[in-house]
């Protein structure tokens, strides 16, 4: 547990480093996210058809997604690692992924909802998630 607790806290000062020209530019191409996000509410074995919105932006202000894409963070985009135990709870079959660039960093995340920690990942995208028609 004591090594979750400095994991996170290392991560809320990484998160916090640099300045917010850099945030509000968006990286070195002066975009802020050009993203595909994807939901699929049935997940792997489902029969529905996954959604997608393909998001282009140059500052938070362009859409509501383009601001939801802004508070995400690198953590967010973390995986779990292996050595951290999550309570076994399933959340629910949805799975979704993110691909793209955020501020200049390149994203390929996947989310599901299997257990807590994959559940709290999935809240700390939720927002960008929501935004998927």
């Amino acid at each position: 547990m004591r090594r979750l607790g400095l994991g996170l806290l290392v991560a809320a000062v990484l998160a916090g480093c640099g300045s917010d020209e850099a945030t509000q530019a968006g990286g070195p191409t002066g975009q802020l996210a050009s993203l595909v996000v994807t939901v699929d509410d049935d997940g792997a074995k489902g029969s529905g058809q996954p959604r997608e919105l393909k998001l282009d932006c140059a500052k938070p202000t362009d859409s509501q997604a383009c601001g939801a894409a802004a508070g995400i963070s690198a953590a967010d985009l973390q995986k779990t690692g292996g050595d951290v135990a999550c309570t076994q709870i399933f959340g629910g079959p949805e799975q979704a992924t993110i691909k793209g660039t955020i501020r200049g960093d390149a994203v390929d995340a996947t989310f599901t909802r299997t257990d807590g920690c994959e559940i709290a990942r999935w809240d700390g995208v939720k927002a960008l998630l929501d935004e998927v028609p």
